[in-house]
C-alpha cells in the first residue's frame, strides 16, 4: 500500500487480519483524507471478502417483515407454504444512509498522546466516512457543540465525500456539548431508515440521551455509539497537583490527583454504567475506543454493529450490545 505522505505510519498484520496503524505515527500525517484513505486501505488489506453483498439489484436473501416494509416484496408464495412473512432482501439493499454525528465541542480537545480527542475523532469519522462511501452508501455530517454548527445531507455523488472530509478538518469553536441538539435534528432529518453513529467523549448530562435515542429507533434506524476517550481519563493518573481548566467553562481548579482519583472514578464509572444502561434498554451498540485505539477499530464497530442491526430484524429496542475494542470500561 502506497500513500502520499511524508511518513508512512507503523503497520502490522495480526493473524493476517486487518494492517493496525500506531495512532500516535498516524495523527503525523497532516492530511486528514490521507490518514483515513490509509486506515480504510490497511484495513481492507486483511479482509478475504466484502462485508457487503455489493451494489446491484440481485436477490440475495430473506429477511422478517416489518411494520411499514413495502408490501411489493412480500414472498406471497412462501407465506402460503410456511405462514411466515418474509421479504426479498436484494442486494442493492445493502447500500444505505448513514449519518455522523461529530462532538466538536470544548473538551474534546483534551489529549494527553499528542493529539486531541478531536483530532481522533474526527480521524475516525474520516475513516467511516471513506469507508462508506466505498460501499457506495449515502453519508452526511452533523458537527455539533451546545448547537448543531454543521451539517451535510446523507448523499453518494462525486465530490460529496471531499466537501465531507473538508468541513471535519475545521478546528473547534464550540464551548459546551448538548447531545440532545444533533440527535433531535438527524431525528427531523432523516426521513429514511439508516444508521447513525454518534461520536463523542459523552462527558455531558445524559437526562435527554435516552428521549433523543429513543426517538431514532422508534423511526428504525441502527445506531452507534463511539464513546471517545482519552486514557488518561479513565485512569486518572495525572503527575501531581496542577491548576486544571474546564476546557468548556474556563473555570479553573487547584487539584490533587492522588486524592481526587477515587471520587473522580466512582462518578466517572456511573456516568459510564448510565450510558451502557441506555445503550441496553434500546438495542443500541457502544463501543469505547481510547485515543491510543487502533483507528481500524472504529470500522471493526461499524461492520459489528450493521451485522447486529440485521440480526436485530428491525426490532426498535432490547439486545443492545456493549463493547470495548480500546479494552475502555468494562
Amino acid at each position: 500500500m502506497s500513500t502520499p505522505s511524508p511518513s508512512q505510519p507503523a503497520a502490522r498484520s495480526p493473524r493476517g487480519g486487518p494492517v493496525s496503524f500506531d495512532p500516535a505515527a498516524l495523527m503525523r500525517i497532516k492530511h486528514l483524507p490521507w490518514r483515513a484513505r490509509s486506515v480504510v486501505q490497511g484495513f481492507l488489506s486483511g479482509l478475504h471478502k466484502s462485508p457487503t453483498h455489493g451494489f446491484s439489484v440481485e436477490f440475495t436473501e430473506y429477511r422478517p417483515y416489518t411494520p411499514g416494509d413495502d408490501l411489493r416484496f412480500l414472498d406471497w408464495k412462501l407465506l402460503a407454504r410456511s405462514d411466515r412473512l418474509q421479504l426479498k432482501q436484494f442486494e442493492d439493499e445493502t447500500n444505505r444512509r448513514c449519518w455522523l454525528l461529530v462532538d466538536q465541542s470544548r473538551s474534546m480537545a483534551f489529549g494527553t498522546q499528542g493529539y486531541s480527542k478531536a483530532d481522533y475523532a474526527r480521524t475516525a469519522a474520516a475513516t467511516l466516512a471513506w469507508f462508506l462511501a466505498g460501499q457506495r452508501d449515502a453519508v452526511g455530517l452533523l458537527g455539533f457543540d451546545a448547537t448543531v454548527r454543521q451539517y451535510l445531507p446523507a448523499r453518494f455523488r462525486p465530490g460529496h465525500l471531499r466537501r465531507l472530509l473538508q468541513l471535519l478538518e475545521q478546528p473547534l469553536g464550540g464551548t459546551a456539548t448538548d447531545l440532545s441538539a444533533p440527535l433531535t435534528e438527524v431525528t427531523r432529518l432523516a426521513n429514511r431508515r439508516g444508521l447513525v453513529v454518534l461520536l463523542s467523549d459523552l462527558l455531558a448530562p445524559l437526562d435527554l440521551l435516552a428521549t433523543r435515542l429513543s426517538w431514532l429507533r422508534a423511526r428504525g434506524h441502527e445506531v452507534l455509539l463511539l464513546r471517545v476517550l482519552d486514557p488518561r481519563e479513565l485512569d486518572f493518573d495525572l503527575p501531581g497537583e496542577a491548576l486544571f481548566t474546564d476546557l468548556e467553562t474556563g473555570r479553573e481548579l487547584h487539584i490533587d490527583p492522588v486524592a481526587a482519583r477515587e471520587g473522580y472514578q466512582k462518578k466517572f464509572a456511573d456516568h459510564a454504567h448510565q450510558i451502557q444502561q441506555i445503550c441496553g434498554e434500546l438495542g443500541i451498540d457502544l463501543a469505547v475506543l481510547t485515543t491510543a485505539t487502533p483507528l481500524h477499530e472504529a470500522l471493526v464497530a461499524l461492520l459489528q454493529s450493521r451485522s447486529r442491526g440485521a440480526g436485530r430484524g428491525g426490532r426498535r429496542a432490547g439486545g443492545g450490545r456493549n463493547s470495548s475494542p480500546g479494552g475502555g470500561l468494562a
